[in-house]
């Protein structure tokens, strides 16, 4: 290790990446706002498209076959996989990963981008229809870190399956479409609300006053719950769908409508999900483009990172050890030792989103280590809270390789923190891939108003994220 001494600072060229004072914006040629503005009418489509992790699981399967990838399974026993075979893994349907084989063994390791599909929403329980009031409500379970008062009063829609007792599998989608109803939680009228304005924010919406109202007409000929009744005969004459499905069902309330443009200039996107659909979108992009290289490759998008990466589609489960270990059995390289092997020599940037810097509430913030819209791709060293408990804390070694590859295919990015020291915390997936011994580190995108329906992002570093994403599946 080279020891320095002394007292003078070294004299330095400012790089392309934290240090950069001016904007990005006034810096990008023609072709490369072309090229920016592109990618984000496509990420919109994506973003609206897929407000689950089964939408997010199918539409990613869609376009990797497009680009020539197939399922592992069709190929495994049919022939030994050679470099520059793409290949794929579902689980569950609520999470994949992709490989793109490299020219030399998988004990040198993978080259890997690692996103979450999952987001906050509201998820009706198995017996969630019943009648109050001369109303029908459905009955819900947030999922996710939420302000719950931030999910009454807006347009929701039903997205999810039904699985049938005779092994269909209904696909619903309601409030979506312009002739579609739509669905919300109701709020108490300002005029009324003199104890609600009492209480603390997290008790001004309590979790089960998170009911969505579904319907208000009565069947005629229904003594008891008409309502109810009512809306159950639509259910069964247009969805198909009996009340006892719903304990096989898996359906959420999501925020309705599509992803925008937002601000005068059109500079930022507003939409619901990108925590962390931002990163998982930006993931795929520069995989799905990748050429071979000398390693594997690897894009790796699983659920249940909001409540803890937890299940067996979560990245805690042996989902991904299961399908590497297939693909070495496929390559003819399987041992045991052989896949420890390739996990500890990985390396992989963990694409979660960071915390945006809001002038709003800048107290929140250490404005000298925070992320900032239009600032470009952020690197978080670690998360966690507090003490950094939780947190993966990435070695020195690798933020300076990274720094040096960003800089080299002048990648705009930034480093932060999330938040003070002891204003709260989070986590990502990073944690959990840090076990196998890899070098990991976090790198995504900024977004103002994380985990609420609506969240704000910037092109610039949705376009910056691709850019840095692309660099580290070429370069490393």
């Amino acid at each position: 290790m080279e020891k320095r001494t002394g007292k003078k600072k070294a004299a330095g060229k400012e790089t392309a990446g934290a240090a950069e004072k001016k904007s990005p914006w006034l810096s990008y040629t023609a072709k490369e706002k072309k090229e920016l503005e592109a990618l984000s009418a496509d990420y919109l489509e994506f973003l609206s498209d897929c407000k689950t992790e089964r939408e997010s699981v199918a539409e990613s399967i869609r376009r990797a076959e497009a680009a020539g990838y197939v399922e592992l399974s069709r190929l495994a026993g049919k022939r030994r996989l050679r470099p520059g075979d793409k290949v794929y893994v579902a689980g569950m349907k609520k999470t994949v990963v992709l490989y793109q084989i490299g020219k030399g063994p998988l004990t040198e390791g993978l080259v890997i981008l690692g996103a979450h599909i999952d987001s906050c929403r509201l998820d009706l329980k198995q017996k969630p229809l019943y009648e109050d009031g001369g109303l029908a409500l459905l009955d819900t379970h947030y999922y996710g870190g939420i302000k719950k008062y931030q999910w009454v009063a807006l347009p929701l829609a039903l997205h999810g399956v039904v699985a049938k007792k005779d092994g269909r599998v209904l696909d619903i989608t309601i409030g979506e479409e312009p002739g579609d109803p739509v669905f919300c939680v109701t709020d108490l009228l300002i005029h009324l609300a003199q104890e609600q304005m009492e209480k603390k924010a997290n008790k001004v919406v309590e979790g089960e006053k998170l009911d969505v109202l579904a319907g208000s007409l009565p069947l005629g000929g229904e003594e008891k719950e008409a309502v109810r009744s009512g809306v159950l005969m639509i259910l069964e004459k247009e969805y198909g769908i009996g009340e006892d499905d719903f304990l096989s069902a898996e359906l959420t309330l999501v925020p309705a409508g599509r992803a925008r443009e937002m601000g005068f200039d059109r500079s930022l996107l507003l939409g619901y999900g990108q925590d962390d659909r931002i990163c998982a979108y930006a993931s795929l992009a520069a995989m799905l483009e990748a050429k071979p290289t000398a390693k594997t490759l690897c894009c790796l998008l699983v659920d249940k990172e909001e409540i803890g990466s937890v299940g067996a589609t979560g990245m805690q489960s042996r989902f991904f050890e299961n399908s590497l270990a297939e693909l070495m059995e496929a390559a003819g390289s399987y041992s045991d030792l052989a896949m420890r092997r390739c996990l500890a020599a990985s390396k992989m940037l963990s694409s979660d989103v960071s915390a945006a810097f809001d002038p709003l509430y800048a107290s929140a913030f250490d404005k000298k280590n925070a992320a900032f819209l239009g600032g470009g791709l952020v690197f978080n060293k670690f998360t966690g809270a507090r003490g950094k408990s939780g947190s993966n804390d990435a070695n020195a070694e690798y933020l300076a390789e990274l720094r040096a590859m960003m800089d080299k295919h002048k990648v705009r990015f930034q480093t932060a923190e999330l938040g003070r020291v002891d204003q709260g915390g989070g986590g990502t997936i990073a944690y959990i891939m840090s076990l196998f011994g890899m070098q990991v580190i976090d790198c995504g995108v900024a977004v103002a108003s994380m985990h609420a329906p609506w969240e704000v992002t910037s092109k610039l570093d949705l376009y910056e994220a691709v850019k840095g994403y692309r660099a580290f599946l070429h370069e490393t």
